[in-house]
């Protein structure tokens, strides 16, 4: 077989698939945790596309105080919660924990999020351990991503979280890092 006909042969299965489109993975899938890359931290745009950017959105929404200090709310029969603003595929979220609450294990679906700190302190409870997040404290997270957020301490916290595409489930599971003696069998 020459060169020629090398090139016009139909393509085999392995070569279709490599040449095929490849499947689109957001930028945190594909650099891992964003928040570890300070130079790639870009300032928020009108209509952010990457997780940098989100990240971006967050830092310039907690920093301006007065956009949503006013609104929080504690409640100490359920999380209150408050959708501050919604953008093309992406919505922000203003929370408030009173001590002891938490929100369960849980993932965000088919959403990648950022999840910033604006007062208190909240626990961050995953099957790598707890992790303290104190005011101005960000992660990021890919679809699903499951974790625990949970006021562990003896005062009130307030978090902003940014959700992209917009948050359409939040499955729970049964389970709970926070509580090891839930995960033996």
């Amino acid at each position: 077989m020459n060169s020629t006909s090398t090139l016009n042969a139909a393509p085999t299965t392995a070569v279709a698939e490599a040449l095929a489109p490849a499947r689109v993975e957001s930028d945190l899938q594909i650099a891992g945790d964003i928040l570890s890359v300070q130079h790639l931290l870009q300032p928020a745009r009108e209509h952010p596309a990457t997780v940098a950017e989100f990240v971006g959105l967050a830092r310039s929404i907690a920093a301006d105080r007065s956009a949503w200090e006013h609104l929080v709310q504690y409640d100490a029969t359920s999380r209150w919660y408050h959708r501050l603003r919604t953008g093309p595929g992406y919505e922000v979220w203003l929370l408030s924990w009173v001590p002891g609450q938490g929100s369960g294990l849980h993932d965000h679906g088919a959403s990648s999020g950022v999840l910033t700190v604006l007062e208190g302190e909240l626990t961050e409870h995953t099957a790598r351990g707890p992790l303290a997040l104190g005011a101005g404290s960000q992660r990021v997270f890919a679809p699903g991503y499951a974790h625990e957020v949970q006021n562990d301490s003896l005062d009130g916290a307030v978090s902003l979280h940014v959700y992209f595409p917009g948050l359409t489930e939040m499955p729970m599971h049964s389970c709970s890092p926070a509580r090891p003696e839930a995960l033996s069998v």
